[in-house]
Order: structure tokens, then C-alpha cells, then sequence
């Protein structure tokens, strides 16, 4: 998913030292539990006082939401979603693993092409019709035949999808069926071990086309005037187990005055966008490692001279990458976050400048552009100083290769969906992965993937990407590897930092609230503490 910008941004500029979790994922099948057996929630939590659970209060970033788990692409959005809709599966809210939510276990064959789900049969949505599983089919049909769905190419694994996706193929001939009302079937093209952990996305959650019935904990009771307040679904299968009666999310950039609300207890939470200064608890910021990872991408146009990979990486030999990383938390040098299992993959960590001179005149040479003749790159940012001074690196690093850095800016709320549009050959992307798995990432980058923004397309990197579904074992990562450091020699990208995430909250007040590298935090195990506030005489503003 898209990190909010400003929300990384404001991490960013906020925080002055830095306290990072590690992240070590095994990318192998998710541990669940035996397929033939059903799975229950079981948290356990200490008594939880009924009467503080009234109202829940979170600040965010100002920022329009998208609340249609079909097209929304922002962590914010993903956030929310968590509360009101969901999926055959759910995030685990301590290690985000896969656990069994409207399903309640499943089968695979014995080729490992066909999965079988049983579905819950007091599942409900919150108009109180039951969920069926031809109610998942068609929420999943509806996500292949949306064409704004970002995620929609991960179900390109069915027999069909593609096709349908596509318009090349048939609704009916997509390989999901509703055998009854509790069992769903898929027959796959190759096998997908990840599946689950994929499934736990709001993207494939049931939802109807009525998107103001809600398959979730939660409902959508109002949002005007930068305010969402959520209610608690009384339909929901495990309202039993869901403590808040509402979430009110109110949207504010002001960082001061967000600080002052917490300071004081009108606020439980605020997602980063807070003056840490003026906290009067700094045990309350939450600084973690993010499964995610900020860079640089190439758009592929046509006839652009940026589509030939010896200019690209003409321009990566000459990029000053101790200066451009040096206000990174933690540096990346290549694209996929560092997993347990995942072979080492060679990435950018020095700069040549007289390399970058030879190649760079090679590849004119080649093209038949002569020595003299500027070449223009247009590097679309966003409109922030912080950009701006970055945009400078760039010009400066090129310039003496006879290319023509052009800035062309743009407003951050606007960012993201003006990339498909805009003609533009250098575009900033900062992505956190949605599994914890190296597939998060390099999906980016698949010919047919409705995630990939870049246009780029190699054959011989989305077989390596077909060939990898084939393993489970220590072949998988090996062969993914392999993908992205074709990627990497390709000049597509250039890898800058892994993001960290800001929240700012107070454990001993709040209950079912984790710190994890998805910064994924479910709404419906959240719960108030009964604690005591010191508030001390002050004037603050």
C-alpha cells in the first residue's frame, strides 16, 4: 500500500533520535492451524471496563479517504478498513499472520491447485443479512472488474481472473464458485502458498456494491467536515469481542495543537502528524521499522529515451547516494525489505562518476546522440522544500552528463493519482509491503500487475516471478532474488531509505494497540485502560 506522504513526511521532520524494531518475516506457508479445523478468536485480555469503551479518538492527516476497499490505495485508508470490512482472513494484531476471520479453515489439494473455504455461518453483514459465499465470489468478481482496483492482479493466480480482468474472458468462467452458502471454492493456474496472507488485505474483504453495509466490526455512522466517526456493527459475527462503541477520526495537521490534545486526553491516539516536542510523555511516541521502502522509479513512455536501460544506468553510477541517504533512519540499497531467508542481492551504495561518464557515453554512442546534446528528464515531485532539496541532488549529479533536469511539482494530496497520467520520467514512491513477503514488492513490478505504475515490462523477470509459485521451499526466495536483481541492473529504481512510522500513544491507556512493521493496527482490539491522567497547570498552544 501507499504510505500517506505527509504522514511520512511529518515522521520525518518530528523526531530527532530513533529507536527501530527489527523485522524478521519468514516468507514460508502461514502458520495456521489445521485446515480441517475451525479457529475461534482467542484474545486474551484483562477485564475491560465497559463504561470507558463510550468513544475512541484518533488524529490523522487531513486527507480525503477513499473508503472503498476496492480502489483505496492509502495506509490511512487501510487502517479504517480494518474496522469495517472484512475477509475470509485477518491480521493477526500482534504479528499480523493470517488468522482465520469470515472463513474458518480451508483445504488444498493434493496438486495444490484447487483451495476449498468454509465460511462461518453466523457470519452477518451489518444490515443483517447472512454472508454467503456467493457473496465473496461477487465481491471478488467485482474487484477483477474494477478498473481502478490496485490490488486486483493478486487474483490473477484463479483460473480466469486474467482474462476477465482483462477484458478477454467471461464473469462466469472464473474458476471461484459457491458450492453452497459456507464453501467457496478456487481452482488456481499455479500454486500460491501466500494466498492467505494476501487474503487478509481490505482490498479482498466482502463488501456489496451498497457500500454503506458493512461486512466489519464496524460502520460508517458520518464523515463531513474531516470527520469520520465509526459505530460499532451489532451484526458483526464476534460483537462480543469488539470493546469501542465508537471510533471518532478526526483529521488535523495543525502538530501543535494535535500535541495539546493528546497532552490533555481528548485525543487517544494521533498517527504521527504531532508536535513531539510538546508531548509531556515522550514515552508515548512509538518510532518502529516499517516493512517498506522509499525510492525512485523510471516511467516507461513511448519513445522515451528512458526506456533504454544503458541511460538508466548511466544516471545510477552518478547519483550521490551518501547524500541522498543521509537523512535516512535506515538506508535501503535495494528494493525488497531485508527478510530471514531471502538471499543477499547486490545493490547501489557507491558513486562513480567517471563510470557514469564512460557509460553514459557509450549510450549515446549507441543511440546516435552526439556528445553535445542535451537530454531532457522531467522528475515530477511533490510541491515541499523537503523535495525540492532533493530534486537538487539529482540536478546536480546529471547536469555534468548533459542531461536536462526539468522539476515539475504537483500538491501532495495529489500526488499518487496523478502518476498514471502525468508525463513525467522520474517519479518518488514510498510502498509498505501488505504480506511479509519478498512478492509484496516485486508485484510492483510484473508486466500485468494492476500495481505496477512504472509501465516497465521483462519477460524474463515475470517468468522468474511464475517459476518462484512453483516452490515452497528454499527455491522460492531464490528465484525471487534473482527477479529483483534483474530489476536493480535495469536502472528501474533507485532505492533510498525504509521509512519508519510515528504514533503516538500510550500502551498503559491503551489496550489491543501493537507496534508491528506494517503499522497495521486492527480497529476492533482496541479497548480503553482505566488509568489516572497527571495533568499539570500549563499554557500550551
Amino acid at each position: 500500500m501507499s504510505i500517506n506522504t505527509l504522514k511520512k513526511l511529518t515522521a520525518l521532520a518530528a523526531v530527532a533520535a530513533v529507536c527501530l524494531i527489527p523485522l524478521s518475516a519468514d516468507p514460508a506457508d502461514p502458520e495456521l492451524p489445521e485446515e480441517e479445523q475451525s479457529q475461534e478468536q482467542n484474545n486474551e485480555t484483562p477485564p475491560i471496563n465497559p463504561e470507558l469503551q463510550q468513544n475512541f479518538t484518533i488524529i490523522d492527516a487531513v486527507h480525503a479517504y477513499d473508503l472503498n476497499p476496492h480502489t483505496a490505495a492509502y495506509s490511512s485508508e487501510a487502517q479504517i478498513l480494518t474496522g469495517l470490512y472484512e475477509g475470509l482472513f485477518s491480521y493477526d494484531p500482534v504479528s499480523l499472520e493470517p488468522q482465520y476471520a469470515i472463513a474458518t479453515n480451508y483445504r488444498i489439494s493434493r496438486d495444490k491447485l484447487r483451495w476449498s473455504f468454509t465460511l462461518r455461518d453466523n457470519a452477518k453483514f451489518s444490515d443483517g443479512s447472512p454472508i454467503t459465499a456467493q457473496d465473496v465470489r461477487e465481491a471478488w468478481l467485482d474487484l477483477l472488474a474494477e478498473p481502478g482496483a490496485s490490488y486486483s492482479s493478486l487474483l490473477d493466480v484463479i483460473q480466469g481472473a486474467y482474462e476477465y480482468r482483462t477484458g478477454n474472458g467471461k464473469r462466469e468462467d472464473v474458476a471461484i464458485k459457491a458450492v453452497n452458502d459456507t464453501t467457496l471454492t478456487i481452482h488456481l493456474v499455479r500454486p500460491a502458498s501466500y494466498l492467505p496472507r494476501i487474503l487478509c488485505h481490505s482490498a479482498f474483504a466482502v463488501c456489496k456494491k451498497d457500500l454503506s453495509v458493512f461486512s466489519g466490526p464496524f460502520s460508517v455512522e458520518s464523515y463531513k467536515n474531516n470527520t469520520l466517526v465509526l459505530k460499532k456493527n451489532g451484526s458483526y459475527w464476534d460483537a462480543a469481542n469488539t470493546h469501542l462503541n465508537q471510533i471518532t477520526i478526526l483529521q488535523s495537521d495543525n502538530t501543535a495543537e494535535n500535541a495539546y490534545s493528546f497532552n490533555t486526553g481528548s485525543a487517544d491516539w494521533v498517527t504521527g502528524n504531532a508536535d513531539v516536542q510538546k508531548l509531556l510523555n515522550k514515552n508515548v511516541i512509538q518510532l518502529n521499522a516499517e516493512f517498506a521502502t522509499e525510492y525512485l522509479f523510471f516511467k516507461c513512455r513511448n519513445d522515451s529515451i528512458w526506456n533504454n536501460p544503458a541511460f538508466r544506468t548511466a544516471l545510477l553510477e552518478a547519483v550521490p547516494w551518501d547524500k541522498l541517504r543521509e537523512k535516512s533512519f535506515v538506508k535501503a540499497t535495494t528494493l525488497v525489505y531485508p527478510l530471514s531467508g531471502y538471499p543477499q542481492v547486490e545493490g547501489y551504495s557507491y558513486t562513480d562518476a567517471d563510470e557514469a561518464a564512460s557509460l553514459m557515453k557509450d549510450a549515446r554512442e549507441k543511440a546516435g546522440i552526439s556528445a553535445d546534446e542535451k537530454i531532457p528528464l522531467v522528475f515530477a515531485i511533490t510541491d515541499t522544500d523537503f523535495m525540492k532539496e532533493r530534486a537538487q541532488l539529482f540536478i546536480d549529479a546529471w547536469t555534468p552528463l548533459g542531461i536536462d533536469v526539468q522539476i515539475q511539482k504537483t500538491p501532495v494530496e495529489r500526488y499518487l493519482s496523478s502518476i498514471p497520467s502525468w508525463n513525467a520520467d522520474l517519479f518518488s514512491y514510498t510502498w509498505i509491503g501488505d504480506f511479509a513477503d519478498p512478492l509484496a514488492f516485486l508485484e510492483l513490478f510484473q508486466g500485468n500487475s494492476t500495481l505496477n505504475v512504472t509501465g516497465w515490462s521483462n519477460g524474463d523477470y515475470d517468468k522468474l516471478l511464475d517459476d518462484a509459485a512453483l516452490y515452497t521451499d528454499e527455491n522460492r526466495p531464490k528465484l525471487l532474488s534473482q527477479a529483483e536483481q534483474l530489476l536493480l541492473d535495469s536502472g528501474m529504481i533507485i532505492p533510498i531509505s525504509h521509512p519508519v512510522s510515528l504514533n503516538i500513544i500510550n500502551p498503559e491507556a491503551v489496550g489491543g494497540w501493537t507496534a508491528n512493521a506494517f503499522d497495521m493496527h486492527p480497529l476492533k482490539y482496541l479497548y480503553k485502560k482505566q488509568v489516572k491522567r497527571n495533568i499539570p497547570n500549563m499554557v500550551m498552544r
